[in-house]
């Protein structure tokens, strides 16, 4: 379920358990491994030299074209690239998702904060993605904030595809998977228009900011979504949990994998932070998904 990546700490711990598993994950940059969950199972992978943390995982889709058994999203989401996350940062991220060698980048919203100067800067970078069948975008509520128009002229000159409220078909041996893109959720998202035309049992992934979306997107057969925006709540204080709680039910569609009725949903904690420069129980990720065509429903560890 989506709290799998809450990163719970046992209630349970004594004070010399606490301080052995504090200084076990600084050893390890920030980073702890907890067994896997029956229905879900996050495989986190981190190499020394890396700064963020690779999140892999297996979705099955009912309606997936079998020539698409097996395709790669690497997902990027809230760069918020800035004073927060500088250009050395990002440009790490960037040689991280090529080493992933992927089908299809994803990238979900908030690319700048603040700044207008942040915005080309943070495109020419970007333009140093590459993917198979191309890299797609979608943009923020902090895009709108900034300039949306600005933030979409400059990908697309790096060549990333920006979909606001439309899609796109990619087709392979007669068969076809739709990908969509709507506007942030408070700024014109318009997920009818985006998905206008899409065959109704057709495989469609939709990249949306906001997971809030998850309830339109189920009414309209939208198999997988690809959010972000939350950060994972960015802080998860022991005991307390994030600023959405630590309940499952207060957490679902925050953070990590989620589905409700046949629609799947990710959703990523991003790289970037806001407001303050740290993260806590709650680290960066790039997400690497594989698509398996089979029974919806479960999301899975992928293999090393």
């Amino acid at each position: 379920m989506g709290n799998s990546l809450t990163f719970p700490v046992p209630e349970n711990l004594r004070p010399g358990d606490r301080l052995s598993r504090m200084v076990g994950r600084w050893r390890s940059g920030g980073i702890e491994h907890y067994a896997a969950g029956a229905r879900h199972q996050g495989a986190e992978r981190w190499r020394s030299g890396e700064r963020f943390i690779v999140n892999q995982e297996r979705i099955w889709l009912d309606a997936l074209p079998s020539v698409f058994n097996g395709l790669r999203i690497v997902q990027i989401s809230d760069i918020h690239h800035g004073l927060f996350l500088p250009k050395e940062w990002l440009l790490e991220a960037v040689q991280q998702a090529n080493r992933l060698n992927p089908d299809i980048i994803a990238l979900t919203g908030d690319f700048v904060t603040y700044s207008r100067r942040n915005i080309d800067p943070a495109a020419e970078i970007l333009g140093r993605l590459r993917a198979r069948y191309g890299v797609f975008a979608v943009l923020g509520n902090h895009d709108f904030r900034v300039d949306a128009d600005a933030v979409t002229q400059a990908l697309r000159r790096r060549r990333i595809d920006v979909l606001r409220n439309r899609h796109i078909s990619l087709g392979f041996g007669g068969s076809s998977l739709y990908l969509a893109g709507v506007d942030d959720y408070g700024y014109g998202a318009d997920l009818r228009r985006a998905v206008r035309g899409i065959p109704p049992e057709a495989a469609t992934i939709l990249m949306a900011h906001n997971p809030r979306i998850i309830r339109l997107a189920s009414r309209h057969n939208v198999s997988l979504v690809l959010s972000g925006h939350t950060h994972g709540g960015q802080f998860n204080v022991p005991l307390l949990g994030t600023i959405y709680g630590r309940s499952p039910e207060r957490l679902r569609y925050k953070i990590g994998w989620d589905k409700l009725g046949t629609t799947q949903i990710y959703v990523s904690r991003g790289i970037g932070t806001i407001v303050l420069p740290w993260r806590l129980r709650c680290p960066a990720e790039i997400t690497h998904l594989e698509l398996l065509e089979g029974a919806a429903g479960v999301s899975a560890a992928a293999a090393d």
